[in-house]
Protein backbone atom coordinates (compact mmCIF):
# COMPACT_ATOMS: atom_id res chain seq x y z
CA UNK A 1 0.00 0.00 0.00
CA UNK A 2 1.76 3.74 -1.28
CA UNK A 3 1.84 5.55 1.76
CA UNK A 4 1.30 8.73 -0.09
CA UNK A 5 -2.75 9.72 -0.93
CA UNK A 6 -2.89 10.45 -4.66
CA UNK A 7 -3.53 14.33 -5.73
CA UNK A 8 -7.04 13.99 -5.18
CA UNK A 9 -7.25 12.76 -1.91
CA UNK A 10 -4.66 14.63 -0.32
CA UNK A 11 -6.96 17.92 -1.74
CA UNK A 12 -9.59 16.72 -0.32
CA UNK A 13 -7.55 15.82 3.17
CA UNK A 14 -6.68 19.66 3.15
CA UNK A 15 -10.06 21.33 2.09
CA UNK A 16 -11.61 18.87 4.96
CA UNK A 17 -8.68 19.58 7.45
CA UNK A 18 -9.38 23.70 6.81
CA UNK A 19 -13.26 23.47 7.22
CA UNK A 20 -12.92 21.95 10.90
CA UNK A 21 -10.00 24.39 11.80
CA UNK A 22 -12.26 27.07 9.90
CA UNK A 23 -15.80 26.45 10.78
CA UNK A 24 -16.50 23.65 12.90
CA UNK A 25 -13.43 24.80 15.75
CA UNK A 26 -15.14 28.11 16.71
CA UNK A 27 -19.07 26.82 17.03
CA UNK A 28 -18.86 23.34 17.71
CA UNK A 29 -18.09 23.94 21.51
CA UNK A 30 -21.37 26.00 22.05
CA UNK A 31 -23.06 23.41 20.25
CA UNK A 32 -21.65 20.65 22.42
CA UNK A 33 -22.25 22.56 25.66
CA UNK A 34 -25.79 23.17 24.53
CA UNK A 35 -26.65 19.52 23.42
CA UNK A 36 -27.80 20.61 19.58
CA UNK A 37 -27.80 19.44 16.95
CA UNK A 38 -25.65 21.98 14.72
CA UNK A 39 -27.68 22.10 11.31
CA UNK A 40 -25.41 25.03 9.83
CA UNK A 41 -22.49 23.05 9.87
CA UNK A 42 -24.14 19.91 8.54
CA UNK A 43 -25.64 22.05 5.57
CA UNK A 44 -22.10 23.34 4.58
CA UNK A 45 -20.55 19.40 4.80
CA UNK A 46 -23.79 18.61 2.59
CA UNK A 47 -22.57 21.62 0.34
CA UNK A 48 -19.31 20.59 0.62
CA UNK A 49 -20.31 17.15 -1.14
CA UNK A 50 -19.08 15.23 1.69
CA UNK A 51 -22.22 13.10 2.15
CA UNK A 52 -22.09 12.21 -1.11
CA UNK A 53 -18.16 10.76 -1.33
CA UNK A 54 -18.59 6.90 -1.77
CA UNK A 55 -21.93 7.45 -3.94
CA UNK A 56 -21.86 7.61 -7.91
CA UNK A 57 -23.06 10.66 -9.48
CA UNK A 58 -25.45 9.61 -11.72
CA UNK A 59 -27.11 9.51 -7.84
CA UNK A 60 -25.77 12.78 -6.95
CA UNK A 61 -22.82 11.71 -5.44
CA UNK A 62 -19.14 12.38 -6.07
CA UNK A 63 -17.99 9.10 -7.20
CA UNK A 64 -15.33 8.56 -4.35
CA UNK A 65 -15.32 5.34 -2.20
CA UNK A 66 -14.89 4.44 1.52
CA UNK A 67 -10.97 5.42 1.50
CA UNK A 68 -12.05 9.30 0.50
CA UNK A 69 -14.90 8.96 3.32
CA UNK A 70 -12.32 7.26 5.66
CA UNK A 71 -10.33 10.72 5.02
CA UNK A 72 -12.98 13.53 5.35
CA UNK A 73 -13.98 11.68 9.08
CA UNK A 74 -10.47 11.25 10.42
CA UNK A 75 -10.04 15.53 9.47
CA UNK A 76 -13.44 15.82 10.90
CA UNK A 77 -12.65 13.95 14.09
CA UNK A 78 -9.57 15.62 14.89
CA UNK A 79 -11.83 18.65 16.14
CA UNK A 80 -14.84 16.98 16.88
CA UNK A 81 -16.51 13.84 17.06
CA UNK A 82 -20.40 14.72 16.86
CA UNK A 83 -19.72 16.40 13.57
CA UNK A 84 -17.78 13.40 12.13
CA UNK A 85 -20.59 10.55 13.72
CA UNK A 86 -23.16 12.71 12.50
CA UNK A 87 -21.62 12.09 8.91
CA UNK A 88 -20.68 8.31 9.13
CA UNK A 89 -24.15 7.36 10.33
CA UNK A 90 -25.81 9.52 7.52
CA UNK A 91 -23.09 7.86 4.78
CA UNK A 92 -22.50 4.63 6.15
CA UNK A 93 -26.19 4.02 7.75
CA UNK A 94 -28.46 6.06 6.29
CA UNK A 95 -27.61 6.16 2.60
CA UNK A 96 -25.09 3.35 2.25
CA UNK A 97 -27.75 0.17 2.57
CA UNK A 98 -29.69 1.81 -0.13
CA UNK A 99 -26.82 2.20 -2.63
CA UNK A 100 -26.18 -1.58 -2.02
CA UNK A 101 -29.38 -2.95 -1.76
CA UNK A 102 -31.89 -0.57 -2.84
CA UNK A 103 -34.18 -1.28 -6.42
CA UNK A 104 -33.35 1.24 -9.08
CA UNK A 105 -36.53 3.29 -7.91
CA UNK A 106 -35.76 3.73 -4.48
CA UNK A 107 -32.07 4.99 -5.24
CA UNK A 108 -33.72 7.80 -7.48
CA UNK A 109 -36.28 8.50 -4.99
CA UNK A 110 -33.84 9.04 -1.75
CA UNK A 111 -29.91 8.66 -2.96
CA UNK A 112 -29.80 12.38 -4.41
CA UNK A 113 -30.96 14.10 -1.21
CA UNK A 114 -29.05 12.08 0.87
CA UNK A 115 -25.80 12.88 -1.14
CA UNK A 116 -26.73 16.58 -0.96
CA UNK A 117 -26.73 16.50 2.94
CA UNK A 118 -30.54 18.15 2.29
CA UNK A 119 -31.66 15.00 3.74
CA UNK A 120 -30.52 12.73 6.80
CA UNK A 121 -31.04 8.87 6.81
CA UNK A 122 -30.96 6.00 10.17
CA UNK A 123 -30.75 2.57 10.25
CA UNK A 124 -32.88 1.14 12.96
CA UNK A 125 -30.96 -2.10 14.27
CA UNK A 126 -30.45 -1.82 17.87
CA UNK A 127 -33.18 -2.77 20.40
CA UNK A 128 -33.61 -2.28 23.96
CA UNK A 129 -32.84 -6.35 25.10
CA UNK A 130 -30.79 -6.85 22.09
CA UNK A 131 -27.45 -4.86 22.66
CA UNK A 132 -24.48 -6.67 20.46
CA UNK A 133 -27.17 -9.57 20.09
CA UNK A 134 -28.99 -7.91 16.42
CA UNK A 135 -29.77 -11.52 15.49
CA UNK A 136 -32.66 -11.42 19.01
CA UNK A 137 -34.71 -8.58 16.72
CA UNK A 138 -38.26 -8.27 18.17
CA UNK A 139 -39.57 -5.94 16.05
CA UNK A 140 -42.36 -7.48 13.66
CA UNK A 141 -43.27 -6.58 10.47
CA UNK A 142 -46.56 -8.60 8.66
CA UNK A 143 -47.68 -7.80 5.20
CA UNK A 144 -51.51 -7.06 4.94
CA UNK A 145 -52.24 -8.52 1.52
CA UNK A 146 -55.52 -6.71 1.24
CA UNK A 147 -53.80 -3.33 1.05
CA UNK A 148 -50.18 -4.14 0.00
CA UNK A 149 -48.79 -3.09 3.05
CA UNK A 150 -45.92 -3.83 5.70
CA UNK A 151 -47.38 -3.11 9.27
CA UNK A 152 -44.31 -2.98 11.65
CA UNK A 153 -44.77 -2.80 15.66
CA UNK A 154 -41.74 -2.68 18.01
CA UNK A 155 -39.27 -0.27 19.31
CA UNK A 156 -35.30 0.64 18.50
CA UNK A 157 -32.62 2.31 20.35
CA UNK A 158 -29.59 4.62 20.29
CA UNK A 159 -30.11 5.16 16.53
CA UNK A 160 -28.19 8.30 15.11
CA UNK A 161 -29.62 11.20 13.46
CA UNK A 162 -33.24 9.51 13.75
CA UNK A 163 -35.05 12.50 15.06
CA UNK A 164 -33.29 15.80 13.24
CA UNK A 165 -35.62 18.21 11.76
CA UNK A 166 -33.62 16.80 8.30
CA UNK A 167 -33.99 12.82 9.08
CA UNK A 168 -35.93 11.66 5.88
CA UNK A 169 -36.22 8.13 6.78
CA UNK A 170 -35.02 5.33 8.75
CA UNK A 171 -34.25 1.95 7.62
CA UNK A 172 -35.74 -0.43 9.74
CA UNK A 173 -34.93 -4.34 10.80
CA UNK A 174 -38.24 -6.59 11.75
CA UNK A 175 -39.04 -9.92 11.54
CA UNK A 176 -41.02 -10.99 8.83
CA UNK A 177 -41.62 -14.63 9.44
CA UNK A 178 -39.58 -18.04 10.45
CA UNK A 179 -37.18 -20.25 8.44
CA UNK A 180 -37.89 -24.29 8.22
CA UNK A 181 -35.94 -24.31 11.50
CA UNK A 182 -38.09 -22.21 13.51
CA UNK A 183 -35.43 -18.99 13.28
CA UNK A 184 -37.07 -15.49 12.79
CA UNK A 185 -36.23 -14.34 8.74
CA UNK A 186 -34.94 -10.87 9.28
CA UNK A 187 -36.05 -7.59 6.91
CA UNK A 188 -35.19 -4.54 6.26
CA UNK A 189 -37.61 -2.26 5.50
CA UNK A 190 -37.77 1.62 4.62
CA UNK A 191 -39.68 3.83 7.08
CA UNK A 192 -40.07 7.67 5.89
CA UNK A 193 -40.34 10.26 8.72
CA UNK A 194 -43.47 11.39 10.19
CA UNK A 195 -45.24 7.95 8.84
CA UNK A 196 -48.40 7.54 11.49
CA UNK A 197 -47.72 5.06 14.00
CA UNK A 198 -43.95 6.43 13.93
CA UNK A 199 -42.71 7.73 16.98
CA UNK A 200 -39.38 9.39 17.86
CA UNK A 201 -38.71 10.00 21.47
CA UNK A 202 -36.79 13.00 22.94
CA UNK A 203 -33.01 12.88 22.38
CA UNK A 204 -31.01 11.00 24.70
CA UNK A 205 -28.98 12.94 27.57
CA UNK A 206 -25.48 11.44 26.85
CA UNK A 207 -21.67 11.19 28.28
CA UNK A 208 -20.17 12.35 25.02
CA UNK A 209 -21.39 13.06 21.28
CA UNK A 210 -23.69 15.91 23.04
CA UNK A 211 -24.07 17.68 19.37
CA UNK A 212 -25.25 14.55 17.84
CA UNK A 213 -28.55 13.14 17.53
CA UNK A 214 -29.49 9.93 19.52
CA UNK A 215 -32.77 8.92 20.16
CA UNK A 216 -35.08 5.77 20.47
CA UNK A 217 -37.83 5.10 18.33
CA UNK A 218 -41.29 3.27 18.49
CA UNK A 219 -43.59 1.60 15.86
CA UNK A 220 -46.98 0.86 16.87
CA UNK A 221 -48.41 -0.40 13.55
CA UNK A 222 -46.78 1.40 11.02
CA UNK A 223 -47.69 1.00 7.85
CA UNK A 224 -45.58 1.17 4.62
CA UNK A 225 -46.10 0.15 0.94
CA UNK A 226 -44.88 -3.40 0.51
CA UNK A 227 -42.74 -1.79 -2.29
CA UNK A 228 -40.54 -0.35 0.85
CA UNK A 229 -38.84 -3.48 1.76
CA UNK A 230 -34.67 -2.88 1.09
CA UNK A 231 -33.56 -5.55 -0.56
CA UNK A 232 -34.73 -9.78 -0.51
CA UNK A 233 -37.41 -10.41 2.11
CA UNK A 234 -35.53 -12.47 5.04
CA UNK A 235 -32.15 -10.77 3.94
CA UNK A 236 -32.02 -8.22 6.46
CA UNK A 237 -29.74 -9.61 8.70
CA UNK A 238 -26.88 -10.33 6.09
CA UNK A 239 -27.87 -7.14 4.89
CA UNK A 240 -26.82 -5.36 8.17
CA UNK A 241 -23.69 -7.71 8.60
CA UNK A 242 -22.46 -6.20 4.91
CA UNK A 243 -23.23 -2.53 6.54
CA UNK A 244 -21.46 -3.01 9.51
CA UNK A 245 -17.96 -4.37 7.79
CA UNK A 246 -17.83 -1.31 5.98
CA UNK A 247 -18.90 1.13 8.66
CA UNK A 248 -15.97 -0.31 11.01
CA UNK A 249 -13.55 0.77 8.71
CA UNK A 250 -15.72 4.45 9.00
CA UNK A 251 -15.68 4.39 12.90
CA UNK A 252 -11.64 3.19 12.36
CA UNK A 253 -11.13 6.59 10.54
CA UNK A 254 -13.36 8.62 13.40
CA UNK A 255 -11.42 7.17 16.12
CA UNK A 256 -8.46 7.74 14.12
CA UNK A 257 -8.95 11.37 13.91
CA UNK A 258 -10.03 11.61 17.73
CA UNK A 259 -6.39 10.06 18.20
CA UNK A 260 -4.70 12.38 16.56
CA UNK A 261 -6.45 15.61 17.88
CA UNK A 262 -5.42 14.51 21.28
CA UNK A 263 -1.78 14.75 19.92
CA UNK A 264 -2.84 18.02 18.15
CA UNK A 265 -4.41 19.39 21.35
CA UNK A 266 -1.31 17.97 23.39
CA UNK A 267 1.82 19.06 21.87
CA UNK A 268 0.38 22.72 21.04
CA UNK A 269 -0.38 22.86 25.19
CA UNK A 270 3.58 21.37 26.02
CA UNK A 271 4.56 24.47 23.97
CA UNK A 272 2.27 26.45 25.34
CA UNK A 273 2.04 25.61 29.14
CA UNK A 274 5.01 26.86 30.94
CA UNK A 275 5.78 25.29 34.69
CA UNK A 276 8.96 25.66 36.82
CA UNK A 277 10.16 28.45 34.85
CA UNK A 278 10.07 26.35 31.15
CA UNK A 279 7.61 24.65 28.55
CA UNK A 280 6.45 21.31 30.35
CA UNK A 281 7.18 19.96 26.74
CA UNK A 282 10.74 20.13 27.62
CA UNK A 283 10.04 17.78 29.97
CA UNK A 284 11.10 13.85 28.95
CA UNK A 285 7.36 12.39 30.68
CA UNK A 286 5.43 14.61 28.71
CA UNK A 287 7.43 14.44 25.79
CA UNK A 288 7.73 10.70 26.08
CA UNK A 289 3.80 10.80 26.64
CA UNK A 290 3.16 12.67 23.74
CA UNK A 291 5.14 10.40 21.22
CA UNK A 292 3.40 6.82 22.31
CA UNK A 293 0.47 8.98 21.70
CA UNK A 294 1.88 9.86 17.98
CA UNK A 295 2.45 6.31 17.66
CA UNK A 296 -0.65 5.05 18.64
CA UNK A 297 -2.55 7.35 16.13
CA UNK A 298 0.22 6.68 13.60
CA UNK A 299 -0.63 2.44 13.68
CA UNK A 300 -4.19 2.92 13.85
CA UNK A 301 -4.42 5.00 10.68
CA UNK A 302 -2.63 2.39 9.04
CA UNK A 303 -4.88 0.14 10.04
CA UNK A 304 -8.31 1.79 8.49
CA UNK A 305 -6.12 2.49 5.52
CA UNK A 306 -5.63 -1.07 5.00
CA UNK A 307 -9.01 -2.23 5.29
CA UNK A 308 -10.31 0.52 3.41
CA UNK A 309 -7.72 -0.25 0.54
CA UNK A 310 -8.67 -3.93 0.46
CA UNK A 311 -12.46 -3.12 0.39
CA UNK A 312 -11.95 -0.90 -2.94
CA UNK A 313 -9.72 -3.41 -4.59
CA UNK A 314 -12.61 -5.65 -3.64
CA UNK A 315 -10.48 -7.99 -1.35
CA UNK A 316 -11.59 -9.60 1.56
CA UNK A 317 -11.89 -7.11 4.40
CA UNK A 318 -13.67 -8.54 7.13
CA UNK A 319 -10.58 -9.29 9.39
CA UNK A 320 -8.78 -5.95 8.68
CA UNK A 321 -11.88 -4.11 9.09
CA UNK A 322 -12.49 -5.69 12.72
CA UNK A 323 -8.77 -5.19 13.45
CA UNK A 324 -8.51 -1.41 12.46
CA UNK A 325 -12.14 -0.87 14.50
CA UNK A 326 -10.25 -2.68 17.68
CA UNK A 327 -7.57 -1.15 17.39
CA UNK A 328 -8.04 2.41 16.64
CA UNK A 329 -11.35 2.76 19.21
CA UNK A 330 -8.61 1.54 21.87
CA UNK A 331 -6.04 3.99 21.23
CA UNK A 332 -8.88 6.73 20.98
CA UNK A 333 -9.51 6.03 24.70
CA UNK A 334 -5.87 5.87 25.84
CA UNK A 335 -5.13 9.01 23.98
CA UNK A 336 -7.77 10.85 25.33
CA UNK A 337 -6.80 10.16 29.16
CA UNK A 338 -3.27 10.70 28.31
CA UNK A 339 -3.97 14.34 26.39
CA UNK A 340 -6.49 14.94 29.65
CA UNK A 341 -3.79 14.22 31.98
CA UNK A 342 -1.02 16.50 30.15
CA UNK A 343 -3.92 19.27 30.43
CA UNK A 344 -4.16 18.48 34.29
CA UNK A 345 -6.78 20.70 35.43
CA UNK A 346 -7.54 22.56 32.15
CA UNK A 347 -7.77 19.17 30.83
CA UNK A 348 -11.20 18.74 33.34
CA UNK A 349 -12.66 22.19 31.64
CA UNK A 350 -15.15 21.61 28.85
CA UNK A 351 -13.82 24.65 27.18
CA UNK A 352 -10.68 22.72 26.12
CA UNK A 353 -11.60 20.03 23.12
CA UNK A 354 -9.71 17.33 25.10
CA UNK A 355 -12.23 17.47 27.52
CA UNK A 356 -14.61 16.59 24.61
CA UNK A 357 -12.63 13.97 23.09
CA UNK A 358 -12.13 12.46 26.76
CA UNK A 359 -16.12 12.17 26.82
CA UNK A 360 -16.61 11.54 23.15
CA UNK A 361 -13.46 8.82 23.13
CA UNK A 362 -15.48 5.65 25.10
CA UNK A 363 -18.60 5.12 22.45
CA UNK A 364 -15.94 3.83 20.19
CA UNK A 365 -15.41 0.97 21.94
CA UNK A 366 -19.63 0.25 22.38
CA UNK A 367 -21.17 1.25 18.79
CA UNK A 368 -21.08 -0.37 15.85
CA UNK A 369 -19.57 -3.69 17.30
CA UNK A 370 -18.18 -3.47 20.52
CA UNK A 371 -14.64 -4.32 21.26
CA UNK A 372 -15.84 -7.48 22.35
CA UNK A 373 -17.35 -8.42 19.39
CA UNK A 374 -14.62 -7.47 16.86
CA UNK A 375 -12.47 -9.81 19.02
CA UNK A 376 -15.29 -12.07 18.30
CA UNK A 377 -14.81 -11.62 14.54
CA UNK A 378 -10.94 -11.55 14.48
CA UNK A 379 -10.88 -14.82 16.04
CA UNK A 380 -13.34 -16.39 13.97
CA UNK A 381 -11.65 -15.53 10.80
CA UNK A 382 -8.38 -17.18 12.40
CA UNK A 383 -10.42 -20.24 12.60
CA UNK A 384 -10.39 -20.30 16.17
CA UNK A 385 -14.46 -20.21 16.67
CA UNK A 386 -16.92 -22.28 16.31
Amino acid sequence: MDHKLSPELEELRRTVEAFAHDVVAPKIGDFYERHEFPYEIVREMGRMGLFGLPFPEEYGGMGGDYLALGIALEELARVDSSVAITLEAGVSLGAMPLHLFGTEEQKRTWLPRLCSGEMLGAFGLTEPDGGSDAGATRTTARLDETTGEWVINGTKCFITNSGTDITGLVTVTAVTGRKPDGKPRISAIIVPSGTPGFTVAAPYSKVGWNASDTRELSFDDVRVPAENLLGEEGRGYAQFLRILDEGRIAIAALATGLAQGCVDESVRYAKERHAFGRPIGANQAIQFKIADMEMRAHTARLAWRDAASRLVAGEPFKKEAALAKLYSSTVAVDNARDATQIHGGYGFMNEYPVARMWRDSKILEIGEGTSEVQRMLIARELGLAG
